[in-house]
């Protein structure tokens, strides 16, 4: 393993956890293909979800009293219950239609939803379910929870900290879902991938210290944009991976 190549992997890791933290999703987009350089596409995601949770959780730390417990009992079973689903079938499902499929939805729902005002297209109260079961899936199954838990949480949520907190929390019920299952499977593999691991954890923490500063720094407007766009870039990524497998 080249160590400047190691080095650079955690400067990714570290400026993508700072970003995540004001976007609430993103980190496993960005930095699944930096895994992928060692890793298997299997162990790549496994190895992503460990960073992943020690990210949200360090998050939850520094935002808990922030959280929407409303918006958590809203999202929360269907995630568990999508998470579950997903892990299982990681290793035995074609993700290759799917992620085209969530892609060409993240990428039409939010100009749907930002022409609104001209197309009358809104998300339902009622579809929030769907959305938490379709983030926990697809978390479970390839990683990429985010992008579609924040199309439907940041309209629900109009305070930027409370949408910060309750992205964490809801994203580390995913992750805690969905560790164990990998682990059983990947466990001995990344064993072997430990200062890997372990190194991006540390890059992942310090980079939520410095998410938190721009969280509150940055105003609610500028948040919104980019949460916006990467959810529209992260749509564009899933399509092009889809075709790619």
């Amino acid at each position: 393993m080249d160590a400047v190549t190691l080095a650079l992997g955690m400067l990714v890791t570290f400026l993508a956890a700072a970003l995540t933290v004001p976007a609430g999703f993103g980190l496993a987009t960005m930095l699944t293909p930096i895994m992928l350089l060692w890793l298997d596409p299997h162990l790549a995601i496994a190895a992503v979800a460990v960073v992943h949770a020690a990210h949200n959780g360090w998050k939850l730390v520094l935002l808990k009293n922030e959280v929407d417990v409303s918006a958590v009992k809203r999202y929360g079973w269907a995630m568990i219950l999508g998470a579950i689903i997903g892990a299982a079938l990681s290793t035995s499902i074609d993700a290759k239609p799917l992620l085209i499929v969530v892609g060409a939805a993240l990428i039409v729902l939010p100009i749907l939803s930002i022409s609104e005002r001209w197309t009358a297209f809104r998300l339902p109260e009622a579809e929030d379910r769907w959305g938490g079961f379709g983030s926990g899936f697809m978390g479970g199954l390839t990683g990429h929870q985010g992008a579609l838990r924040a199309m439907f949480l940041q309209r629900r949520l109009s305070n930027k900290t409370a949408y910060a907190a309750t992205a964490a929390i809801l994203a580390l019920v995913v992750d805690l879902t969905r560790l164990p299952i990998y682990l059983l499977s990947e466990g001995n593999e990344l064993m072997e991938y430990l200062p890997l691991v372990m190194g991006s954890v540390g890059s992942a923490i310090l980079g939520v210290h410095l998410g938190k500063r721009w969280l509150y720094k940055w105003k609610k407007s500028h948040i919104g944009t980019m949460i916006t766009i990467g959810i529209v870039v992260s749509g564009c990524m899933y399509v092009v991976e889809g075709f790619k497998m």
